[in-house]
Formats: C-alpha cells, sequence, structure tokens
C-alpha cells in the first residue's frame, strides 16, 4: 500500500490552563518575599497599576467594620488533660468537642487593594474558565489586623554590613608592629579560619607558600600563630577543641579554683571528659567527686568555638502572611496588611480609554486594563484561599494555640482540603513558605501538619505531639541517671501511647536531644 500525505478531520477534548489562572496558581505558590517582587515588576512593566499611598490605605483601615466583616473562630474551651497526658486527650469522655469544634466562621476584613475598581467590572469582562473551583468570591475582602505591629526599627540594620572573624582580627593585627613576614603568616592564618574560628589549614602549608627567599620556618608561623591565639576572642586560630579550651584555662589567673586540675584534663584525658566516664576520670587524675564537679563546670564555662559570637552572619527576617490573636475568649484569624502592598488600578489611566476606539494607544490601554484587573484578581485569590486555608487551620489545632504542643492534633493536607472544597495541591501550594503569627510564636503553616500514631484505646496521636511529651520527659529526667529510648518508650506505652524504641530514637534526633549517655551528669 502506497503512503500518501492526507488531510483529517479529528474531534477531541483537552484541558488546558489559561494564562490568568497559570498566573493565580504562581501567585498562590510564592512567598511573602517573592510575592512582593512580582508586584513590583508588575508595577514597573503596566502603568495602568499604581500603588496605594499610606494615606489613603490609612483612610481605608478608619472605615467602620461591619459585622459580616469580622473573622474568627468560636472558642469552646476545651478540657486539658490531666498530667499532660496525650491519650487523655485524644480518648477522655469530653474530647470529641475537642476532637470535632464546630467553630462559628465569620472573617475581619478592610477593603482589598482592587477597591478603586468596580466588581462589575473585574466580574463582566473576565471569563469563568480561568478560576479554580470554589477559589474566587466576588464578596472577597483583604483582612487587616486590628492590633498593630509597628516594629520598623528593624529595617535599619536588616541590611547593614556584619561583623566577621577576618574583620574582628584584623583590626587588631593593625595596631601590632608585624613585618612582612609575619604580616604575611598573620594573613594566612585568617584565610584559614572557619566559621567557628578553628585553624582549618596545616602551618607547613604557610611555610612551602611562602616566597623562596624569605627562607621561613616552622618556628615563625608557630610565633605568630600564638600570638593571634591570645587576641579576642581568647582561643581563636586553635587547631582543635582541645588546644582552644587549654589556651582558655591558661588565660584564666592562677588562683582560678581547680585551674591546673582542668588544664591536665583538657590537655590528657579530654576523651574521657566527652565520654561522661566520670569514675575513670576522677580515678586518673586523683581527684575526688566533689573537685571533678568543680573541673566540670569550669570547663564547661569556656567557649569551645570563640569565633562564632563573632560570626554573626546576616539575620533573615520573615515577616508573617496570617495573624492569629485571642479576643474575647474567641480566636481571631487576620491577613497581615504588610505582606504585600496595595495597588489598584490607576483611575486616571482608566479614564482615558474610550469605547469603540480601535487605534494603537486605545488597544494598549486596554490590554494594560485587562491584565492589571486579572493581577488584582489574581492577589484576591491568593488572600481569600490563604485566609480560608489559615482560619480552618486554627480551627482544628485550638488545642495546640491553648496549651501548645502537647495538644497538637493529628492533621494532614486531605482534611483541609476536603474542609475547604479545594485539591490536595492547592492547599499545598497555599501552606509552603506561608507564616502564621500566633501567642506561641511564628510558625509556618506546614508546621501544623503532622502524622499520627495509634492509642491502645483507638485514639490517634500527633507525631508532634509525641515529640514535645519527649522533650518534657527528658527536661524532667534524673541527670545522673538519664532515660533510655527503650525508657522513654515505656513511659509512653503507660499512658496508652505505642511507639517503637526506633521511633523515639528517630524523634529524639529531630529535636537535638543526645543520647542518655552523653546527657549523664554528676550534679
Amino acid at each position: 500500500m502506497a503512503l500518501k500525505p492526507s488531510i483529517t478531520l479529528k474531534m477531541g477534548q483537552q484541558l488546558r490552563m489559561t494564562p490568568q489562572l497559570q498566573q493565580a496558581i504562581r501567585l498562590l505558590q510564592l512567598s511573602t518575599l517573592e510575592l512582593e517582587v512580582e508586584i513590583q515588576e508588575a508595577l514597573d512593566s503596566n502603568f495602568m497599576l499604581e500603588e496605594i499611598d499610606q494615606e489613603s490605605a490609612d483612610g481605608e483601615k478608619d472605615e467602620p467594620t461591619t459585622p459580616d466583616e469580622i473573622a474568627d473562630v468560636a472558642q469552646d474551651e476545651p478540657d486539658m488533660p490531666e498530667s499532660g497526658t496525650l491519650d487523655n486527650l485524644a480518648d477522655s469522655p469530653g474530647a470529641e468537642e475537642f476532637e470535632r469544634p464546630n467553630p462559628e466562621l465569620d472573617g475581619e476584613t478592610v477593603p482589598d487593594t482592587s477597591e478603586e475598581v468596580s466588581r462589575e467590572s473585574l466580574s463582566d469582562e473576565l471569563p469563568v474558565d480561568t478560576t479554580w473551583d470554589d477559589v474566587f468570591d466576588e464578596n472577597f475582602q483583604t483582612s487587616t489586623p486590628s492590633s498593630d505591629f509597628s516594629d520598623e526599627n528593624y529595617l535599619e540594620t536588616r541590611n547593614a554590613d556584619s561583623t566577621t572573624i577576618q574583620s574582628h582580627l584584623m583590626e587588631q593585627i593593625n595596631l601590632l608592629n608585624f613585618t612582612e613576614t609575619d604580616e604575611y603568616i598573620a594573613l594566612s592564618v585568617i584565610d584559614g579560619l572557619d566559621d567557628d574560628g578553628i585553624l582549618q589549614i596545616d602551618i607547613q602549608d604557610i611555610v612551602d607558600s611562602a616566597p623562596a627567599d624569605w627562607e621561613m620556618e616552622l618556628d615563625e608561623v608557630e610565633a605568630v600563630l600564638h600570638l593571634i591565639q591570645h587576641l579576642d576572642p581568647i582561643g581563636i586560630a586553635s587547631r582543635s577543641l582541645q588546644e582552644c579550651l587549654a589556651i582558655q584555662l591558661r588565660a584564666l589567673p592562677p588562683e582560678t579554683s581547680s585551674r591546673d586540675v582542668a588544664i591536665v584534663v583538657v590537655e590528657q584525658h579530654i576523651n574521657l571528659l566527652a565520654g561522661r566516664d566520670y569514675t575513670q576520670l576522677a580515678r586518673k587524675v586523683r581527684i575526688k567527686e566533689e573537685q571533678l564537679k568543680e573541673v566540670i563546670e569550669l570547663v564547661q564555662s569556656l567557649d569551645p568555638r570563640p569565633g562564632s559570637t563573632i560570626a554573626q552572619g546576616t539575620t533573615d527576617y520573615v515577616e508573617p502572611d496570617v495573624i492569629v490573636s485571642k479576643q474575647n475568649g474567641r480566636w481571631k484569624v487576620e491577613l497581615n496588611p504588610k505582606s504585600a502592598p496595595k495597588i489598584r488600578v490607576n483611575p486616571q489611566y482608566a479614564a482615558l480609554i474610550q469605547r469603540g476606539d480601535s487605534s494603537d494607544d486605545g488597544t494598549q490601554l486596554k490590554n494594560h486594563l485587562q491584565e492589571a484587573k486579572w493581577f488584582i484578581k489574581s492577589l484576591q485569590q491568593r488572600n481569600d484561599t490563604l485566609l480560608r486555608v489559615s482560619t480552618k487551620i486554627v480551627e482544628y489545632q485550638r488545642g495546640f494555640l491553648e496549651y501548645g504542643e502537647q495538644a497538637m492534633k493529628p492533621l494532614v493536607l486531605h482534611d483541609i482540603a476536603e474542609a475547604v472544597d479545594l485539591h490536595e495541591s492547592t492547599i499545598s501550594r497555599v501552606t509552603t513558605q506561608k507564616y502564621m503569627l500566633t501567642p506561641s510564636g511564628l510558625f509556618e503553616l506546614k508546621y501544623f501538619f503532622s502524622s499520627h500514631v495509634s492509642t491502645n484505646s483507638g485514639g490517634e496521636v500527633s507525631s508532634t505531639a509525641i515529640r514535645a511529651l519527649i522533650k518534657k520527659l527528658v527536661s524532667e529526667e534524673n541527670t545522673q541517671k538519664p532515660l533510655s529510648d527503650s525508657k522513654i518508650a515505656k513511659l509512653l506505652g503507660e499512658q496508652n501511647i505505642n511507639v517503637a524504641r526506633r521511633t523515639i530514637a528517630k524523634y529524639r534526633e529531630l529535636l537535638l536531644i543526645p543520647p542518655s549517655n552523653e546527657r549523664k551528669e554528676l550534679i
């Protein structure tokens, strides 16, 4: 059979995302800093958009708030289990109300960034196939908190140059009368320090890299290194932890109690001290337990990382997207108005558009106006989804807000997705790199999701709550006989929480809690 080209007709259906829907999804998953950059780029590229000045924003903020604009979660006080046990929290007779709260939700909001654009112009000109189901609400308005978080002073030091170990030491070295050779050695030593102030290069490499005509000796490097090690902070540029502690001990006044014994312990028996083998250590040094306690306290008062206090690095500030507060017995969920600038369509430019104008200028104005409306609507969708998801999380985790981590409930993305009638992928996007400010601290929305562990009575306990209980048990243990992982698992079993020893070890490592042999103390 001969092959030849032909033309055929074929009918089919395909699902495509419009550019507007792609923009809305992209804005949804952006963090606060990324959103600010996106908004600034939109302001720079689209002359139809403008940022609302502070006076206009304050004028909108002062407008009276109607009852329909107040968003909070009804507060029915849950019963806290006795002794902080988690099984009572999950299986007590009054737990049903705590497990499945039925809060009354409304929303405390203020006019959003698109207040200047009429709702009719937004909804009539935008086709409905470009939004995800049940996300955009025509009556949506962004919220602002009633409380004032007006700490702006951090902006003055946010981009300030931080002091480094190298600059700190150079200020002191410049005051010394160094020769060219000594200065070369000092600079080589400083360049070889890590963030903790420990020397990471071999001093023999400094000798080998020096010009041959200098005829540098190893003793010269040792002398300059010894001088740097006694600059501020004392013990900087040490080649090991043992040398760092010994330098600091020898710098103490000779009359310091147990100083000489501590030097012997650090220089000759630091492995026994690190392994907390106090019985063997006391026998090696030939001291009694009381003096050994004094030696340990003296060593613990030293700084094993002298450079860490200097190299602080740049501080990263997180701006919360959602603010949660308790007012009159009810938890209130509000969007942070400072997380993104307020924008609107420029009314002067929008007034230049004339109906039936098909000129190039008129077409350009219409295109920019349409893009501006779409961008504002996408921001509305993002804020609406973020507020709905955050409110539902607060509803589920009221026990955590009231009593702390031990009252955290098991929660997965599917639970919130069903509650707000959205897809799990949307919930994943809206909870990534979004932060909630609560009276207990600042948390990423992902923090409130955790797996569960079954109890003997058929209930469920959050893994976050189990980690909190492990932390509590360790903090209350006898430091002379610390709890092993098996003992912790047994204590949890007494509270009807079945957790394997390996799971306890995994949770303990996540909490940065050392094993029992490293937690043992004499005191």
